[in-house]
């Protein structure tokens, strides 16, 4: 009898296994995502995330593979949208299924929007922009809210300095929740719970932390209390909150990014939020 995948957590992996820290060769990437594809846990993985200046890799990579069949999420500089999708077309198998967009450091948050609307004319894709961390990311929400757009938040990164402390972060869930934007997450949610990286000292955010608060916010949450949600090292605690959350949460938090596919789907069966018969391909 097959085992389902609870709807809160479907498509909530997206496979970044070439960024760092995994830093895994895009030989070598290609093929593993398309064993976590077809293991029980597929469920579970969301697209492939690709930086548009490797797409000339990945051609060859995919070549052999069904149309569209490579689910695609291409990261690229605001001034590259149009040329990296226009490529993405070229490849037979790829399908984008989402577009990840780096502001320069002297992006207007006002001429974000128009600059993406004329970048992807009447192509239809979601579309995901990073937030800034200074004075121009509330401009940026603002002018995010309403078009369908929708936020990308760094929450860790190769250095102590570009994890968001707990109280940064729950302003930005806040900000976002109240302006109907949903978000993606990027970088150092490398584990279920609050943690202190035990090779770094890094502070790092749990992606459950993360998911509850993001559910709590729904429910009319403050800034203080997402914190604490983001701050809980208690893996009993947070798991229970976890089950009382519903899949609707996801539409505000959509996806993080995971240079592991593995620890996510073995971590959560440890705290018993999904069935151990998902992680036999792992062995």
């Amino acid at each position: 009898m097959s085992v389902e995948v609870p709807p809160l957590f479907a498509g909530l992996c997206d496979d970044a296994a070439v960024f760092p820290p995994g830093n895994l060769p895009l030989a070598d990437a290609v093929p593993a995502h398309a064993q976590h594809r077809a293991a029980a846990y597929a469920p579970m993985v969301g697209a492939f995330v690709l930086a548009a200046k490797d797409l000339e890799g990945l051609a060859s990579l995919v070549a052999s593979l069904a149309p569209r069949s490579f689910r695609l999420s291409l990261t690229v500089p605001l001034r590259h949208v149009a040329a990296a999708v226009g490529y993405v077309d070229e490849i037979a198998a790829a399908q984008l299924e989402s577009v990840e967009v780096a502001l320069p450091d002297d992006a207007r948050p006002a001429e974000v929007v128009p600059s993406l609307e004329r970048a992807l004319g009447d192509r239809s894709v979601p579309v995901f922009v990073e937030l800034p961390r200074d004075e121009r990311r509330a401009k940026l929400v603002d002018a995010l809210s309403g078009t369908g757009l929708m936020a990308k938040l760094r929450t860790g990164g190769v250095r102590a300095d570009l994890y968001p402390d707990e109280s940064e972060l729950a302003a930005a869930v806040a900000s976002l929740a109240a302006a109907g934007v949903p978000f993606k997450a990027t970088a150092g949610l490398h584990h279920a719970l609050r943690n202190t990286d035990r090779q770094t000292g890094f502070e790092q955010h749990g992606f459950l932390n993360l998911l509850t608060a993001s559910g709590a916010v729904l429910d009319g949450a403050g800034v203080d209390e997402l914190a604490n949600l983001l701050a809980d090292r208690d893996g009993t605690r947070v798991a229970d909150r976890v089950r009382t959350l519903s899949a609707e949460v996801r539409n505000t938090f959509r996806s993080f990014g995971t240079c592991s596919i593995t620890e996510p789907v073995e971590e959560l069966a440890g705290l018993g939020l999904i069935d151990t018969r998902l992680t036999e391909d792992l062995a």
